[in-house]
């Protein structure tokens, strides 16, 4: 036995399609119902046909109006009911393909990370089967100089250079044995510094005072030191006289 799912007091809730059906039919059976009771032509009175003309108002015409009217507003709504269903139809497909496009995208990323994995497994396992190289490293043996003046002249040209100190082997040598005679322990006790108490020392010889400020860092700080005794005497020329290549006498 069916049920009965009309709630009593309420009415089913009506489209629109249905109003308008229903007050399509609803005209049509006033229109009906007023042509019925209209008097004949036959039997009246040119007065009663004038009298009694205005109660039919609705003639075949008008109805056939009203049914057209009604067609119409149906077929509009029908239309209308197809252009949502359509407008529905291509949103639905435009969200399926945008779906399909993004599981692509999605499925092609999962792709190339997973050949990338398998790209890098491949390489370090070719480097792990590759044989190694076994590079030689070749100790470079510190320079060494001779215990004698060419040896001291050299290396304190090499020290003078990585501090920027010009001078040639030429030049220095030359003012080595004007002063010295290439004595590294040769003391001068007779010229005015001596007389002053500050003698002149070593191999170009250089006061203690002269020494101590124009020393290079990296040589000892004995004035007697040949490679000391050279190259603050290098340096304290370059300042006073642009290298010791331009010292020709007493400095």
């Amino acid at each position: 036995m069916p049920k009965n799912i009309t709630t009593p007091g309420h009415s089913p809730k009506l489209t629109k399609v249905r109003k308008l059906s229903i007050a399509g039919v609803a005209t049509l059976g006033a229109a009906a119902l007023a042509f019925s009771l209209a008097p004949g032509h036959s039997g009246t009175s040119t007065t009663d046909a004038a009298v009694d003309a205005a109660p039919v108002a609705y003639s075949e015409t008008q109805i056939k109006d009203v049914k057209a009217r009604i067609t119409d507003q149906l077929a509009a709504a029908d239309l209308k009911t197809q252009d949502i269903a359509a407008k529905q139809k291509a949103a639905d497909a435009s969200k399926k393909a945008a779906a399909d496009k993004a599981a692509q995208k999605a499925e092609a990323e999962a792709l190339a990370k997973q050949q990338a994995a398998e790209s890098r497994v491949t390489t370090l396992a070719a480097g792990r089967s590759a044989p190694r190289t076994v590079v030689h490293v070749e100790t470079v043996a510190a320079k060494t100089y001779t215990n004698n003046l060419d040896g001291w002249i050299r290396k304190s040209l090499s020290i003078m250079a990585k501090h920027g100190i010009p001078g040639s082997y030429n030049g220095l040598y030359r003012n080595i044995m004007r002063e010295s005679s290439g004595n590294p322990n040769a003391i001068n006790g007779w010229d005015i510094n001596a007389i002053n108490g500050i003698p002149s020392k070593g191999l170009l010889q250089v006061i203690q005072p002269t020494f101590n400020a124009y020393h290079v860092p990296g040589t000892s700080w004995n004035i007697y030191d040949p490679i000391a005794n050279i190259t603050a005497a290098a340096n304290y020329a370059a300042d006073k006289y642009g290298s010791m290549d331009n010292v020709n006498s007493a400095y």
